[in-house]
């Protein structure tokens, strides 16, 4: 059966979704951009203050759920600009241990909503 994970601790939803989904000992999280879930504002200072507040968002999605970083085995990465690429996966790489860091891809595409410059979705497993 599966379970809606909702967290006060990032965005709410702007549309028919959830944060996360959780089954089978899976949890599955919708994409996240910098949007500050105290202010509904998003967060667009600098690319590495974007990453970290999308990060922070799925670290409350993963804690919410009783999960972290360490359960994550897949993540999506969709950037507007691959010229970012470093200074994104310097912050992200900083959430997770390099050895037993999960698979993922990351993908340039035209636009994300709100014209975020990022968006991450995960993949965790509780096993």
């Amino acid at each position: 059966m599966k379970k809606i994970i909702k967290t006060k601790h990032a965005a709410a939803p702007i549309g028919p979704y959830n944060q996360a989904v959780s089954i089978n000992g899976f949890l599955y999280t919708s994409g996240q951009i910098a949007i500050n879930p105290e202010t509904g504002k998003t967060e667009f200072n600098t690319i590495e203050e974007e990453t970290n507040r999308v990060m922070i968002s799925l670290k409350a999605i993963l804690s919410e759920a009783n999960l972290d970083f360490s359960h994550v085995i897949k993540t999506s990465i969709f950037i507007s600009d691959m010229n970012n690429f470093s200074k994104i996966n310097e912050i992200y790489g900083s959430y997770f241990n390099e050895d037993t860091a999960p698979a993922r891809e990351t993908v340039q595409v035209a636009r994300l909503p709100k014209d975020a410059n990022v968006e991450i979705s995960l993949i965790a497993f509780q096993g």
